[in-house]
């Protein structure tokens, strides 16, 4: 009898486990410190799965761009600065591997955001743009209210991981984090944007997302 009690969780283990590799979905992340969270439309919790608040910021061309844009797309979001001489120059450089991924799916967007808005005016994105052969109908340079782009980036997307959730738009954000955005505007995964195998990872896992059920 002890014998039976300890093998039928192993067993409810063990399908559980079973039934989440054939699925074979990607988890969601509704904290900062990105715990992963698989959820199905049949269980409790997923009508309350975190998702992006509502934005409005101003790409390269002058056009304004806020969710609506974004909506029934996935999405690759990071921040960055023009003026950036560190992590900057890998990030967007391996984000053009996944802009050159997805040349011709218009099911998949960029937006890269500038933690340094009043310098990166859109006259600066938009050399910034020419200079880095981004092409600006797939991949959006932002820029913005700094404050609004600082809080989007640390509570919305977790850019900034746990440690910077409630720093305010007077501490500067510099992250090399990716974050991949279904759908339905809701985080699925992160990566170091200056890591060639990980932005792999991401473009795989952007192919896995559009095939998701």
């Amino acid at each position: 009898m002890k014998i039976l009690k300890i093998a039928i969780p192993f067993i409810v283990l063990l399908t559980a486990c079973h039934k989440s590799v054939k699925n074979n979905n990607l988890p969601f992340y509704n904290t900062p410190d990105f715990t992963p969270v698989w959820l199905t439309p049949q269980d409790d919790g997923y009508n309350n799965i975190h998702t992006i608040a509502n934005f409005s910021f101003t790409n390269q061309l002058g056009a304004v761009i806020t969710n609506k844009n974004t909506a029934g797309k996935i999405y690759v979001a990071n921040f960055f600065f023009t003026a950036c001489r560190n992590i900057c120059p890998a990030m967007m450089d391996n984000l053009a591997k996944v802009q050159d991924a997805f040349a011709n799916d218009n099911r998949v967007l960029i937006l890269s955001h500038s933690v340094t808005p009043t310098r990166d005016n859109v006259d600066t994105l938009f050399k910034y743009a020419t200079i880095h052969h981004i092409n600006s109908k797939k991949w959006w340079l932002l820029t913005g209210n700094q404050p609004a782009i600082y809080k989007i980036a640390r509570q919305a997307y977790f850019a900034d991981d746990a440690t910077g959730f409630n720093k305010g738009a007077d501490q500067f954000l510099h992250t090399e984090n990716l974050v991949l955005i279904d759908q339905k505007g809701r985080i699925r995964g992160v990566y170091n944007g200056s890591l060639l195998l990980e932005v792999d990872k991401l473009v795989a896992n952007i192919k896995q997302l559009e095939a998701e059920k």
